[in-house]
């Protein structure tokens, strides 16, 4: 899906009021996915869980197709989960 205006503009509002913006970003961009990794990405899904803003986060990151760090909550591997489900209930629905 392309990046829309509707999408930008929606991008600035969330940035504005999320609770990572004061938190360093390399914690949501953890390399690997084992060891150390592995405490960040909770760390990181910490700060989301705490952020009223997480869904807009989330939903931004699929629909610009973010294929690393963590988003909105959810981890790499868990956001190719969503946009896979959300594929197959397309091919449902048509």
């Amino acid at each position: 899906m392309a990046l829309t205006a509707d999408v930008f503009l929606t991008t600035i509002d969330w940035r504005t009021d999320a609770a990572c913006r004061d938190t360093d970003p390399s914690l949501f961009f953890p390399i690997g996915t084992t060891g150390h990794a592995i405490e960040q990405i909770a760390d990181a899904k910490q700060v989301c869980f705490e952020c009223a803003r997480r869904d807009d986060c989330l939903e931004f990151a699929l629909t610009t197709n973010q294929d690393t760090g963590v988003w909105g909550g959810a981890s790499e591997e868990e956001r190719r989960i969503i946009r896979r489900r959300r594929r197959a209930e397309r091919q449902r629905a048509s």
